[in-house]
Protein backbone atom coordinates (compact mmCIF):
# COMPACT_ATOMS: atom_id res chain seq x y z
CA UNK A 1 0.00 0.00 0.00
CA UNK A 2 1.17 3.48 -0.91
CA UNK A 3 1.23 5.36 2.10
CA UNK A 4 1.35 8.77 0.17
CA UNK A 5 -1.93 8.40 -1.36
CA UNK A 6 -5.52 8.20 -0.10
CA UNK A 7 -7.02 4.97 0.19
CA UNK A 8 -11.21 4.06 0.01
CA UNK A 9 -12.89 0.48 0.10
CA UNK A 10 -12.51 -2.00 -3.26
CA UNK A 11 -15.93 -1.94 -2.32
CA UNK A 12 -18.77 -2.15 -0.11
CA UNK A 13 -19.53 -4.55 3.06
CA UNK A 14 -22.39 -5.06 4.85
CA UNK A 15 -22.97 -6.61 8.96
CA UNK A 16 -26.02 -7.21 10.98
CA UNK A 17 -26.28 -7.44 14.98
CA UNK A 18 -27.37 -5.88 18.22
CA UNK A 19 -26.63 -2.11 19.38
CA UNK A 20 -24.99 -2.25 22.55
CA UNK A 21 -26.85 0.89 24.12
CA UNK A 22 -29.72 0.27 22.46
CA UNK A 23 -30.70 -3.34 22.47
CA UNK A 24 -32.30 -2.84 18.46
CA UNK A 25 -31.36 -4.90 15.63
CA UNK A 26 -28.93 -2.65 13.46
CA UNK A 27 -27.04 -2.85 10.68
CA UNK A 28 -23.76 -1.11 9.08
CA UNK A 29 -22.90 -0.79 5.50
CA UNK A 30 -19.75 0.59 4.33
CA UNK A 31 -19.39 1.76 1.08
CA UNK A 32 -16.13 3.46 -0.90
CA UNK A 33 -16.37 7.43 -1.06
CA UNK A 34 -14.31 9.65 -3.14
CA UNK A 35 -11.00 11.12 -2.35
CA UNK A 36 -10.56 13.97 0.07
CA UNK A 37 -14.45 13.20 1.77
CA UNK A 38 -13.12 11.10 4.45
CA UNK A 39 -15.61 9.81 6.79
CA UNK A 40 -19.21 10.02 6.73
CA UNK A 41 -22.35 8.58 7.93
CA UNK A 42 -25.69 8.70 5.67
CA UNK A 43 -29.03 9.18 6.97
CA UNK A 44 -31.85 7.89 5.62
CA UNK A 45 -34.05 11.04 5.50
CA UNK A 46 -31.29 12.69 3.20
CA UNK A 47 -27.78 14.19 4.24
CA UNK A 48 -24.83 13.30 6.22
CA UNK A 49 -23.16 13.52 9.49
CA UNK A 50 -19.35 14.04 9.33
CA UNK A 51 -17.31 12.61 11.50
CA UNK A 52 -15.69 15.42 13.13
CA UNK A 53 -15.63 16.16 16.97
CA UNK A 54 -18.31 18.99 15.72
CA UNK A 55 -20.71 16.61 15.43
CA UNK A 56 -20.09 14.58 18.90
CA UNK A 57 -23.55 14.84 20.66
CA UNK A 58 -22.36 12.08 23.53
CA UNK A 59 -19.46 10.37 24.36
CA UNK A 60 -21.10 8.86 27.82
CA UNK A 61 -19.99 4.97 27.36
CA UNK A 62 -19.22 5.38 23.65
CA UNK A 63 -19.12 8.10 21.06
CA UNK A 64 -22.34 9.15 19.40
CA UNK A 65 -22.76 11.57 16.08
CA UNK A 66 -25.73 13.62 15.32
CA UNK A 67 -27.02 16.83 13.14
CA UNK A 68 -29.89 18.18 12.14
CA UNK A 69 -31.34 15.00 10.56
CA UNK A 70 -30.32 12.59 13.18
CA UNK A 71 -27.73 10.57 15.17
CA UNK A 72 -25.73 7.59 14.86
CA UNK A 73 -24.35 5.75 18.34
CA UNK A 74 -21.18 3.86 18.76
CA UNK A 75 -18.99 4.82 16.12
CA UNK A 76 -15.78 4.30 17.40
CA UNK A 77 -15.13 0.54 16.50
CA UNK A 78 -16.05 1.22 12.68
CA UNK A 79 -13.76 4.53 12.94
CA UNK A 80 -11.03 2.72 14.79
CA UNK A 81 -11.09 -0.10 11.85
CA UNK A 82 -11.35 2.11 9.08
CA UNK A 83 -8.27 4.36 10.33
CA UNK A 84 -6.35 1.13 11.53
CA UNK A 85 -6.56 -0.32 8.42
CA UNK A 86 -5.83 2.60 6.47
CA UNK A 87 -9.03 3.89 4.64
CA UNK A 88 -9.17 8.06 3.64
CA UNK A 89 -12.46 8.21 2.59
CA UNK A 90 -15.52 6.13 3.33
CA UNK A 91 -19.45 6.22 3.31
CA UNK A 92 -20.54 4.25 6.97
CA UNK A 93 -24.46 3.87 6.34
CA UNK A 94 -26.28 2.55 9.71
CA UNK A 95 -29.77 1.16 10.26
CA UNK A 96 -31.48 1.33 13.94
CA UNK A 97 -29.69 4.28 14.80
CA UNK A 98 -26.47 2.54 16.55
CA UNK A 99 -23.51 0.68 14.59
CA UNK A 100 -23.95 -2.59 15.77
CA UNK A 101 -21.55 -3.79 18.74
CA UNK A 102 -20.85 -7.31 16.39
CA UNK A 103 -18.27 -9.43 18.85
CA UNK A 104 -17.28 -6.34 20.93
CA UNK A 105 -14.60 -5.15 18.93
CA UNK A 106 -13.26 -3.98 15.98
CA UNK A 107 -12.01 -7.12 14.57
CA UNK A 108 -15.45 -7.78 12.26
CA UNK A 109 -14.72 -4.69 10.82
CA UNK A 110 -10.89 -4.69 10.45
CA UNK A 111 -11.62 -8.46 8.75
CA UNK A 112 -14.18 -6.95 6.51
CA UNK A 113 -11.90 -4.13 4.91
CA UNK A 114 -8.73 -6.67 4.67
CA UNK A 115 -11.83 -9.01 2.68
CA UNK A 116 -13.16 -6.34 0.38
CA UNK A 117 -9.81 -4.62 -0.53
CA UNK A 118 -8.47 -1.04 -0.67
CA UNK A 119 -8.37 0.99 -3.75
CA UNK A 120 -5.84 3.56 -4.12
CA UNK A 121 -6.67 6.83 -4.93
CA UNK A 122 -5.10 9.63 -7.11
CA UNK A 123 -4.76 12.45 -4.55
CA UNK A 124 -2.13 12.36 -1.55
CA UNK A 125 -2.45 11.35 1.92
CA UNK A 126 -2.67 14.50 4.23
CA UNK A 127 -1.01 14.19 7.22
CA UNK A 128 -1.53 16.07 11.17
CA UNK A 129 2.26 16.87 12.38
CA UNK A 130 2.98 18.34 15.61
CA UNK A 131 5.19 21.40 15.96
CA UNK A 132 5.30 20.78 19.53
CA UNK A 133 3.67 18.54 22.18
CA UNK A 134 0.39 19.14 22.81
CA UNK A 135 -1.20 18.39 26.33
CA UNK A 136 -4.81 17.55 27.49
CA UNK A 137 -5.93 16.41 31.05
CA UNK A 138 -9.21 16.73 33.35
CA UNK A 139 -9.94 15.31 36.29
CA UNK A 140 -7.21 13.09 36.76
CA UNK A 141 -7.01 12.07 33.29
CA UNK A 142 -4.02 12.99 30.77
CA UNK A 143 -3.21 12.96 27.22
CA UNK A 144 -0.33 14.09 25.89
CA UNK A 145 0.41 14.25 21.90
CA UNK A 146 3.86 14.12 21.17
CA UNK A 147 6.27 15.04 17.98
CA UNK A 148 6.87 11.51 16.12
CA UNK A 149 7.66 10.26 12.40
CA UNK A 150 4.82 7.61 12.78
CA UNK A 151 1.28 6.90 14.94
CA UNK A 152 1.94 5.22 18.55
CA UNK A 153 0.23 4.78 21.21
CA UNK A 154 1.21 4.22 25.06
CA UNK A 155 -1.81 3.68 27.60
CA UNK A 156 -1.81 3.31 31.02
CA UNK A 157 -4.83 2.33 32.69
CA UNK A 158 -5.76 1.76 36.93
CA UNK A 159 -8.83 -0.35 38.16
CA UNK A 160 -10.17 -2.16 40.52
CA UNK A 161 -8.49 -5.71 40.62
CA UNK A 162 -8.27 -7.86 38.57
CA UNK A 163 -7.50 -5.32 35.97
CA UNK A 164 -5.29 -3.31 38.36
CA UNK A 165 -2.88 -1.29 36.61
CA UNK A 166 -1.88 -2.03 32.74
CA UNK A 167 0.30 -0.58 30.18
CA UNK A 168 -0.12 -1.08 26.37
CA UNK A 169 3.40 0.46 24.42
CA UNK A 170 2.72 -0.07 20.48
CA UNK A 171 4.90 0.26 17.66
CA UNK A 172 3.73 2.08 15.05
CA UNK A 173 0.12 1.20 13.96
CA UNK A 174 0.54 -0.41 10.78
CA UNK A 175 -2.94 -2.10 9.30
CA UNK A 176 -1.09 -5.67 9.91
CA UNK A 177 -0.40 -4.83 13.71
CA UNK A 178 -3.91 -2.81 13.81
CA UNK A 179 -5.32 -6.07 12.35
CA UNK A 180 -4.00 -8.61 15.26
CA UNK A 181 -2.91 -6.63 17.92
CA UNK A 182 -5.72 -3.97 18.47
CA UNK A 183 -8.53 -4.84 16.23
CA UNK A 184 -9.60 -8.18 18.26
CA UNK A 185 -9.75 -6.29 21.82
CA UNK A 186 -13.57 -6.00 23.42
CA UNK A 187 -15.77 -3.62 25.31
CA UNK A 188 -15.90 -4.12 29.06
CA UNK A 189 -17.65 -3.02 31.49
CA UNK A 190 -17.69 -4.42 35.70
CA UNK A 191 -20.77 -6.50 36.83
CA UNK A 192 -21.55 -3.94 39.43
CA UNK A 193 -22.17 -1.21 36.67
CA UNK A 194 -24.74 -3.25 34.61
CA UNK A 195 -27.82 -1.85 36.86
CA UNK A 196 -26.84 1.28 36.69
CA UNK A 197 -25.82 1.68 32.99
CA UNK A 198 -29.41 0.23 32.59
CA UNK A 199 -31.12 2.78 34.43
CA UNK A 200 -29.44 5.13 31.87
CA UNK A 201 -30.69 3.30 29.11
CA UNK A 202 -27.17 2.03 28.16
CA UNK A 203 -25.79 -1.32 27.79
CA UNK A 204 -29.55 -3.29 26.79
CA UNK A 205 -27.92 -5.38 24.11
CA UNK A 206 -25.13 -5.86 25.99
CA UNK A 207 -23.80 -10.07 27.01
CA UNK A 208 -21.54 -12.04 27.65
CA UNK A 209 -21.12 -12.41 24.16
CA UNK A 210 -20.07 -8.96 23.00
CA UNK A 211 -18.10 -7.92 25.83
CA UNK A 212 -15.72 -8.99 28.71
CA UNK A 213 -17.64 -8.38 31.85
CA UNK A 214 -15.56 -8.43 35.27
CA UNK A 215 -16.42 -9.25 38.22
CA UNK A 216 -15.44 -8.58 41.81
CA UNK A 217 -12.70 -11.07 41.83
CA UNK A 218 -12.45 -12.44 37.64
CA UNK A 219 -13.21 -12.02 34.44
CA UNK A 220 -16.41 -13.69 33.40
CA UNK A 221 -15.45 -13.99 29.92
CA UNK A 222 -12.61 -16.00 28.63
CA UNK A 223 -9.65 -13.17 27.61
CA UNK A 224 -8.05 -12.91 24.02
CA UNK A 225 -5.20 -10.70 25.38
CA UNK A 226 -4.08 -10.81 29.30
CA UNK A 227 -4.00 -6.91 29.17
CA UNK A 228 -7.29 -7.17 26.49
CA UNK A 229 -8.64 -3.77 28.90
CA UNK A 230 -5.96 -1.38 28.30
CA UNK A 231 -5.99 -3.16 24.21
CA UNK A 232 -9.26 -2.06 24.07
CA UNK A 233 -9.12 1.35 25.32
CA UNK A 234 -5.98 2.05 22.96
CA UNK A 235 -8.58 0.81 19.84
CA UNK A 236 -10.93 3.21 21.33
CA UNK A 237 -8.57 6.39 21.11
CA UNK A 238 -7.72 5.19 17.73
CA UNK A 239 -11.07 5.74 16.60
CA UNK A 240 -11.95 8.69 18.37
CA UNK A 241 -8.69 10.35 16.88
CA UNK A 242 -10.25 9.15 13.13
CA UNK A 243 -12.71 12.11 14.13
CA UNK A 244 -9.34 14.04 13.28
CA UNK A 245 -9.66 13.83 9.78
CA UNK A 246 -6.26 12.58 8.61
CA UNK A 247 -3.91 10.22 9.75
CA UNK A 248 -1.65 11.94 12.69
CA UNK A 249 2.13 11.42 12.95
CA UNK A 250 2.45 11.81 17.22
CA UNK A 251 3.61 9.54 19.76
CA UNK A 252 0.08 9.86 22.02
CA UNK A 253 0.64 9.35 25.79
CA UNK A 254 -2.85 8.34 27.35
CA UNK A 255 -3.16 8.04 31.59
CA UNK A 256 -6.36 6.54 32.19
CA UNK A 257 -8.17 8.66 29.39
CA UNK A 258 -11.76 8.08 27.60
CA UNK A 259 -13.56 9.20 25.23
CA UNK A 260 -14.48 12.49 26.23
CA UNK A 261 -11.39 13.54 26.54
CA UNK A 262 -10.32 11.98 23.35
CA UNK A 263 -12.65 13.78 21.72
CA UNK A 264 -11.64 17.26 23.34
CA UNK A 265 -7.90 16.74 21.88
CA UNK A 266 -9.32 15.35 18.86
CA UNK A 267 -11.11 18.47 18.61
CA UNK A 268 -8.05 21.08 19.44
CA UNK A 269 -5.98 18.96 17.21
CA UNK A 270 -8.33 19.48 14.25
CA UNK A 271 -7.95 22.99 14.59
CA UNK A 272 -4.89 23.71 15.45
CA UNK A 273 -2.31 21.46 13.49
CA UNK A 274 -1.54 22.29 9.73
CA UNK A 275 -1.78 19.20 7.36
CA UNK A 276 1.72 18.42 5.95
CA UNK A 277 2.12 16.02 2.91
Amino acid sequence: MNALKQHTLAREFTLRGVGLHTGSNCAVTVSPAPADAGFSFPLPGGGAIAATPDAVRSTTRCTALGGPGGTVNTVEHVLAALSGMGVDNAAIAVEGGEVPILDGSALPFAEEIANVGLREQPNERRYLELREPAWFEEDGKLLAVLPADEFSISFFVAFPEPVGHQFLATPAITPDYFLTEIAPNRTFGFRHEIDALASQGLARGGSLDNAVVIDTDSYMTPLRFPDEIVRHKALDLIGDFALIGMPLRARVVAVKSGHALHVAAARTLRALLAPAN
